[in-house]
């Protein structure tokens, strides 16, 4: 099975710099992997990506030799174990609250005797490896996201969790849920004592911390706290920052 370059960037003790889709083209996909990141992630919770347009996207990074990872849309075992089969390198999962959560979370991941995922890798065994059903439980990653209240509440039971491989911060929501608002590169105490706090515990526990930021700036930040991996980036994002430099730098030029 071909190495997740990701756990091998962990070992190393380096932060990943991830990429994130949520716009359902392969070619898209294919231009921000070719970017240069460490790995890209295809969201299928807010993302309008559907099961085919994932395939298509996954198929398009493959030549750039990024590591794939998807976010799937619920704690769902169809839609896990599907992402898997397809070539996902790794499963982020929205709204992990508890420790029984996260244990199944882990069971829908891991094949037996670890978890119950259902053997099928019908993509996988081509893209990853023929000796995928042997290396995939130590090799594919296992996320769980920290994005509400009654999560934070359960950080230590959650980030014990066996098989579990980290948990990603999701900034917007938990702060949204602390009565804050949503929104990315939070600057009040309270979330940056939340930040600090998740991944020292992840840290405690023996896992990685990961972070979704809105700009490189905080993503710097991230890492200096310690976080394992930080999102830079989306392609909505950086389509709409384009245009929008563009159109401004234009109409200055022509007067309107």
């Amino acid at each position: 099975m071909i190495p997740n370059q990701v756990k091998r960037l962990w070992s190393e003790g380096k932060t990943v710099l991830n990429g994130w889709l949520s716009i359902p083209s392969s070619f898209n996909a294919e231009i921000i992997a070719a970017q240069g990141y460490d790995s890209i992630t295809i969201d299928q919770q807010h993302g309008l990506i559907d099961q085919q347009a994932m395939v298509a996207m996954l198929q398009a990074m493959r030549a750039s030799g990024v590591t794939p990872m998807v976010r799937v849309a619920w704690l769902d075992p169809a839609k896990i174990m599907k992402a898997l089969d397809a070539g996902a390198y790794g499963v982020i999962c929205p709204v992990i609250n508890t420790r029984a959560e996260a244990e199944t979370l882990v069971s829908y991941v891991r094949y037996p005797p670890v978890g119950i995922r259902s053997f099928g890798p019908v993509r996988a065994l081509i893209s990853a490896g023929a000796d995928y059903a042997r290396e995939a439980n130590d090799q594919l990653l296992c996320i769980a996201m920290i994005e509400t209240r009654e999560g934070y509440g359960n950080l230590e039971a959650i980030v014990s969790t066996p098989g579990l491989d980290a948990v990603l911060v999701g900034p917007s929501d938990l702060a949204f849920d602390m009565g804050f608002g949503p929104g990315m590169d939070r600057e009040e105490p309270e979330m940056l004592e939340t930040f600090q706090r998740i991944v020292t515990a992840a840290h405690e526990a023996g896992i990685k911390a990961v972070f979704m930021c809105g700009s490189a700036a905080y993503a710097e930040r991230a890492a200096r706290w310690g976080y394992d991996m930080v999102t830079v980036g989306q392609d909505i994002r950086f389509l709409v920052a384009g245009a929008q430099d563009a159109l401004a730098q234009t109409r200055l030029l022509v007067g309107r």
